[in-house]
């Protein structure tokens, strides 16, 4: 292969042009690769053999309930303590008070995480959903991370399925990746001591994919992990998604890695640390995940995190979802992520047509909705 610089990845780019596994220690090889270009096309035949030239968002809105939390994740710039002056707690009246009045046309999927309150009681959260759907039929609700799914088993003093089972019959559609930050047992004591462990985090995932939910899976990275420990969070997943579908006939729709923002929270204070991701590191990082997670339909490119700029570049890398429109996100930029707080459907599209790419709107099932052509085309339903 001419192409390639790096003629050490030969054997991985036979295997991912006919589309094989690869090792872990394959993984690793394009991690630590130079030959960027290589990765990149890499990635992109590997997501153009999923989707072509599509590329998928939702036309969402995102809403965080409660920024009160008593778990103190190190990396963490949102959460409050009751009785701050910063702090917000809503009721489930509130709650759809907030969607009503944020409602735009068209939107179909809410997006819902929050801190772990230590004061709700359990039926707080069914109810919040229950009277979301009431009020909103045609909003599919996309909530409640597998951490806050342990923290509401214990809360309601039962096990996690049937937390899901009982949310799931109140009317939620889906849940977020999020609380996953990095498997590694060294990392965790560190940035994550008191949240959901990762076996028990994986568990509740499966236990989803068993009722038929389909999930999202994130990575925090950026902070004090290595490159081993990215690429073992990524093989475990890999695994829950092949006994997923095996077992039930489906699971994760998309993996979605986190970068890591440096202001507000004590990691960054501990570490000196006060600058983002390279633009590098997030493509890499895109790229590898594309090619390693062969059983993941989707890999995001999470416009808040690395800014709507790189997320446009990462449609060569291998991303085929872009998120959402999101109308306000409060966690990331508690952090410092200078994207803006929302984008428009339009802004969506237009982002996605000048990267060469087809625009495909869709919900939180993943089903599409309209496909828009290359730019100077009118969407078609």
């Amino acid at each position: 292969m001419k192409w390639l610089r790096d003629q050490s990845l030969a054997p991985i780019a036979e295997k991912v042009e006919a589309g094989e596994r690869l090792s872990f220690e394959e993984g690793l090889r394009l991690y630590h690769t130079r030959d960027l270009n290589a990765l990149m096309r890499l990635a992109n035949r590997t997501k153009e053999r999923l989707h072509g030239d599509k590329v998928f968002f939702v036309h969402s809105m995102r809403l965080e309930f409660t920024n009160i939390c008593y778990v103190g994740c190190t990396f963490c710039a949102f959460a409050a303590r009751k009785g701050e002056e910063r702090a917000w707690d809503y009721s489930p009246g509130d709650v759809v008070e907030q969607v009503r009045r944020r409602y735009l046309p068209g939107i179909t999927e809410l997006h819902m995480s929050s801190g772990h309150h230590p004061n709700h009681p359990w039926a707080y959260y069914p109810e919040m959903v229950g009277r979301l759907r009431e009020a909103f039929p045609d909003l599919q609700v996309k909530a409640f991370t597998a951490a806050e799914i342990e923290h509401l088993a214990r809360i309601g003093k039962r096990p996690t399925l049937e937390v899901l089972r009982e949310l799931q019959a109140a009317g939620l559609a889906a849940m977020p990746g999020g609380g996953a930050e990095i498997f590694a047992d060294r990392v965790r004591l560190q940035v994550a001591k008191n949240k959901v462990k990762a076996d028990k985090w994986l568990q509740i995932h499966r236990e989803a994919h068993s009722l038929g939910m389909r999930t999202n899976a994130t990575m925090l990275y950026g902070h004090i992990e290595t490159l081993e420990e990215r690429l073992d969070h990524m093989h475990r997943l890999r695994e829950l998604q092949d006994a997923s579908l095996l077992e039930y006939g489906g699971g994760f729709h998309a993996f979605i890695p986190l970068a890591f923002q440096p202001l507000g929270n004590s990691l960054a204070q501990n570490l000196g640390k006060t600058d983002f991701t390279t633009g590098l590191d997030d493509l890499r990082n895109l790229a590898v995940a594309r090619i390693y997670l062969d059983n993941f339909p989707h890999i995001k490119g999470y416009w808040v995190m690395i800014g709507s700029e790189l997320t446009q570049v990462s449609l060569d890398w291998g991303v085929s979802d872009i998120d959402g429109t999101i109308q306000e996100e409060h966690i990331a930029h508690a952090a410092g992520a200078t994207s803006p707080m929302a984008l428009s459907q339009a802004g969506m599209v237009k982002m996605i047509q000048h990267a060469g790419r087809v625009p495909v709107l869709r919900d939180a099932y993943y089903n599409e909705l309209a496909v828009f052509q290359k730019p100077g085309a009118e969407a078609a339903d």
